[in-house]
Protein backbone atom coordinates (compact mmCIF):
# COMPACT_ATOMS: atom_id res chain seq x y z
CA UNK A 1 0.00 0.00 0.00
CA UNK A 2 1.38 3.64 -0.96
CA UNK A 3 1.18 6.16 1.54
CA UNK A 4 0.12 9.55 0.97
CA UNK A 5 2.95 11.92 0.48
CA UNK A 6 3.82 12.81 3.73
CA UNK A 7 6.42 15.77 2.88
CA UNK A 8 10.44 15.57 2.39
CA UNK A 9 12.78 13.44 4.45
CA UNK A 10 15.40 15.48 6.55
CA UNK A 11 18.14 13.06 8.22
CA UNK A 12 15.83 10.11 8.34
CA UNK A 13 12.67 11.87 9.95
CA UNK A 14 9.92 13.16 7.52
CA UNK A 15 9.09 16.83 7.52
CA UNK A 16 6.99 18.25 10.27
CA UNK A 17 3.53 19.26 8.49
CA UNK A 18 1.45 22.31 9.72
CA UNK A 19 -1.55 21.17 11.64
CA UNK A 20 -3.98 22.08 8.72
CA UNK A 21 -1.91 20.25 6.01
CA UNK A 22 -1.16 17.61 8.16
CA UNK A 23 -5.24 17.11 8.72
CA UNK A 24 -5.84 17.19 4.99
CA UNK A 25 -3.03 14.51 4.80
CA UNK A 26 -5.28 12.38 6.90
CA UNK A 27 -8.52 12.94 5.64
CA UNK A 28 -6.93 12.00 2.10
CA UNK A 29 -5.19 8.63 3.32
CA UNK A 30 -8.70 8.32 5.45
CA UNK A 31 -10.94 8.80 2.23
CA UNK A 32 -9.32 6.18 0.19
CA UNK A 33 -9.29 3.24 2.86
CA UNK A 34 -13.39 3.94 3.38
CA UNK A 35 -13.92 4.26 0.19
CA UNK A 36 -12.22 0.89 -0.26
CA UNK A 37 -13.28 -0.96 2.75
CA UNK A 38 -16.12 0.46 4.49
CA UNK A 39 -16.33 2.02 7.65
CA UNK A 40 -17.06 -1.21 9.47
CA UNK A 41 -14.11 -3.19 7.74
CA UNK A 42 -11.80 -0.15 7.91
CA UNK A 43 -9.15 0.15 10.48
CA UNK A 44 -7.39 3.19 12.37
CA UNK A 45 -3.97 1.01 11.50
CA UNK A 46 -4.68 0.98 7.75
CA UNK A 47 -5.76 4.71 7.62
CA UNK A 48 -2.31 5.70 9.60
CA UNK A 49 -0.20 3.13 7.36
CA UNK A 50 -1.99 4.92 4.30
CA UNK A 51 -0.92 8.44 5.66
CA UNK A 52 2.83 7.19 6.42
CA UNK A 53 2.41 8.21 9.68
CA UNK A 54 2.74 6.93 13.12
CA UNK A 55 -1.17 5.93 14.94
CA UNK A 56 -0.18 8.82 17.88
CA UNK A 57 -0.24 11.30 15.74
CA UNK A 58 -3.59 10.27 13.81
CA UNK A 59 -5.18 10.10 17.28
CA UNK A 60 -3.47 13.79 17.67
CA UNK A 61 -5.55 15.03 15.13
CA UNK A 62 -8.78 12.54 15.03
CA UNK A 63 -10.03 10.80 18.66
CA UNK A 64 -11.72 7.94 16.67
CA UNK A 65 -12.85 6.49 13.54
CA UNK A 66 -15.73 8.21 13.81
CA UNK A 67 -14.59 11.30 14.08
CA UNK A 68 -12.23 11.07 10.93
CA UNK A 69 -16.21 10.08 8.94
CA UNK A 70 -17.78 12.23 10.41
CA UNK A 71 -15.16 14.91 8.99
CA UNK A 72 -15.04 13.95 6.00
CA UNK A 73 -18.74 13.77 5.30
CA UNK A 74 -18.88 17.10 6.24
CA UNK A 75 -16.61 18.00 3.97
CA UNK A 76 -18.35 16.40 1.01
CA UNK A 77 -21.87 16.45 1.84
CA UNK A 78 -20.97 21.27 2.35
CA UNK A 79 -19.01 20.53 -1.21
CA UNK A 80 -22.59 19.48 -3.31
CA UNK A 81 -24.70 21.65 -1.24
CA UNK A 82 -22.17 24.61 -2.97
CA UNK A 83 -22.38 23.38 -6.06
CA UNK A 84 -26.26 23.32 -6.17
CA UNK A 85 -26.56 26.69 -4.65
CA UNK A 86 -23.38 28.00 -7.69
CA UNK A 87 -25.97 26.55 -10.09
CA UNK A 88 -28.64 28.88 -8.51
CA UNK A 89 -26.64 31.67 -8.40
CA UNK A 90 -24.20 31.43 -11.77
CA UNK A 91 -27.20 32.54 -14.40
CA UNK A 92 -30.15 34.04 -14.43
CA UNK A 93 -31.24 31.48 -17.21
CA UNK A 94 -33.47 28.63 -15.45
CA UNK A 95 -32.82 26.51 -18.37
CA UNK A 96 -28.90 26.59 -17.46
CA UNK A 97 -29.79 26.73 -13.84
CA UNK A 98 -31.01 22.78 -14.19
CA UNK A 99 -28.60 21.64 -16.26
CA UNK A 100 -26.06 23.27 -13.88
CA UNK A 101 -27.84 21.30 -10.93
CA UNK A 102 -27.47 17.87 -13.23
CA UNK A 103 -24.42 18.58 -13.79
CA UNK A 104 -23.64 18.78 -10.07
CA UNK A 105 -24.60 15.43 -9.08
CA UNK A 106 -22.95 13.52 -12.27
CA UNK A 107 -19.72 15.25 -11.55
CA UNK A 108 -19.75 14.74 -7.84
CA UNK A 109 -20.63 10.56 -8.49
CA UNK A 110 -18.14 10.61 -11.37
CA UNK A 111 -15.08 12.26 -9.76
CA UNK A 112 -11.84 9.81 -8.97
CA UNK A 113 -12.30 9.87 -5.02
CA UNK A 114 -15.17 7.87 -5.62
CA UNK A 115 -16.61 10.21 -2.24
CA UNK A 116 -20.16 9.89 -3.20
CA UNK A 117 -19.66 6.51 -1.54
CA UNK A 118 -19.23 8.25 1.80
CA UNK A 119 -22.70 10.57 1.20
CA UNK A 120 -24.96 8.06 -0.67
CA UNK A 121 -23.80 4.66 -0.13
CA UNK A 122 -22.41 4.60 3.55
CA UNK A 123 -22.83 1.47 5.45
CA UNK A 124 -23.18 3.99 8.81
CA UNK A 125 -27.01 5.25 7.01
CA UNK A 126 -28.63 4.30 10.58
CA UNK A 127 -25.94 6.07 12.51
CA UNK A 128 -28.16 9.43 13.80
CA UNK A 129 -24.88 11.40 13.44
CA UNK A 130 -23.97 10.38 9.58
CA UNK A 131 -28.00 10.11 8.86
CA UNK A 132 -28.00 13.40 9.84
CA UNK A 133 -25.76 14.95 7.81
CA UNK A 134 -26.78 12.70 4.28
CA UNK A 135 -30.34 14.42 5.02
CA UNK A 136 -28.37 17.87 5.24
CA UNK A 137 -27.47 17.63 1.52
CA UNK A 138 -30.64 16.48 0.19
CA UNK A 139 -31.88 19.50 2.26
CA UNK A 140 -29.64 21.77 1.12
CA UNK A 141 -29.77 21.89 -2.45
CA UNK A 142 -33.80 21.42 -2.16
CA UNK A 143 -33.50 24.63 -0.34
CA UNK A 144 -31.13 26.27 -2.71
CA UNK A 145 -33.62 25.18 -5.93
CA UNK A 146 -36.52 26.25 -3.54
CA UNK A 147 -35.76 29.85 -3.22
CA UNK A 148 -34.94 30.21 -6.74
CA UNK A 149 -38.68 28.43 -7.76
CA UNK A 150 -40.19 31.09 -5.46
CA UNK A 151 -38.47 33.73 -6.68
CA UNK A 152 -39.32 33.19 -9.95
CA UNK A 153 -42.58 31.77 -9.87
CA UNK A 154 -44.20 32.75 -6.88
CA UNK A 155 -45.48 30.20 -6.37
CA UNK A 156 -46.26 29.07 -2.67
CA UNK A 157 -43.20 27.08 -0.28
CA UNK A 158 -44.65 23.99 -0.06
CA UNK A 159 -45.47 23.92 -3.95
CA UNK A 160 -41.72 25.25 -4.49
CA UNK A 161 -40.55 22.34 -1.88
CA UNK A 162 -42.03 19.75 -3.62
CA UNK A 163 -40.93 20.70 -7.41
CA UNK A 164 -37.43 21.13 -5.75
CA UNK A 165 -37.13 17.55 -4.28
CA UNK A 166 -38.30 16.45 -7.44
CA UNK A 167 -35.40 17.99 -9.57
CA UNK A 168 -33.14 16.90 -6.71
CA UNK A 169 -34.26 13.08 -6.75
CA UNK A 170 -33.98 13.27 -10.54
CA UNK A 171 -30.56 14.12 -10.56
CA UNK A 172 -29.17 12.11 -7.73
CA UNK A 173 -31.19 9.30 -8.87
CA UNK A 174 -29.96 9.29 -12.42
CA UNK A 175 -26.39 10.18 -11.82
CA UNK A 176 -25.84 7.16 -9.49
CA UNK A 177 -27.78 5.00 -12.00
CA UNK A 178 -25.63 5.92 -15.27
CA UNK A 179 -22.29 5.43 -12.76
CA UNK A 180 -23.94 1.64 -12.07
CA UNK A 181 -24.56 1.38 -15.51
CA UNK A 182 -21.40 1.56 -16.58
CA UNK A 183 -21.20 5.18 -18.20
CA UNK A 184 -22.82 3.49 -20.80
CA UNK A 185 -24.21 6.99 -22.25
CA UNK A 186 -21.29 10.20 -22.42
CA UNK A 187 -21.75 11.71 -19.65
CA UNK A 188 -22.32 15.36 -21.38
CA UNK A 189 -25.26 13.28 -22.99
CA UNK A 190 -26.56 11.60 -19.88
CA UNK A 191 -26.77 15.28 -18.25
CA UNK A 192 -28.49 16.81 -21.06
CA UNK A 193 -30.93 13.76 -21.10
CA UNK A 194 -31.95 14.13 -17.25
CA UNK A 195 -31.88 18.05 -17.44
CA UNK A 196 -34.23 18.36 -20.42
CA UNK A 197 -36.24 15.83 -18.71
CA UNK A 198 -36.18 18.51 -15.90
CA UNK A 199 -36.60 21.40 -18.01
CA UNK A 200 -39.71 20.19 -19.39
CA UNK A 201 -41.64 19.83 -16.08
CA UNK A 202 -40.27 23.20 -14.20
CA UNK A 203 -40.61 24.82 -17.51
CA UNK A 204 -44.30 24.56 -17.54
CA UNK A 205 -44.83 27.01 -14.53
CA UNK A 206 -45.19 30.36 -15.84
CA UNK A 207 -42.34 32.93 -14.36
CA UNK A 208 -43.92 35.95 -12.14
CA UNK A 209 -45.45 38.50 -14.44
CA UNK A 210 -47.05 35.74 -17.13
CA UNK A 211 -50.04 33.97 -17.34
CA UNK A 212 -50.04 30.57 -17.38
Amino acid sequence: MTAVGNGAQTAGRPTRLPRSARRKQLLAAAQEVFVAQGYHAAAMDDIAERAGVSKPVLYQHFPGKMDLYLALLDTHCDAIVAKVHDAMKGTKDNKERVGASVQAYFDFVDHESEAFRLVFESDLRNDPAVRQRVERVEQGCIAAITDTIISDTGVSRSHAELLASGLVGAAETAAQFWLAGGRQVPKAEAEALVAALSWRGIASFPLQGESA
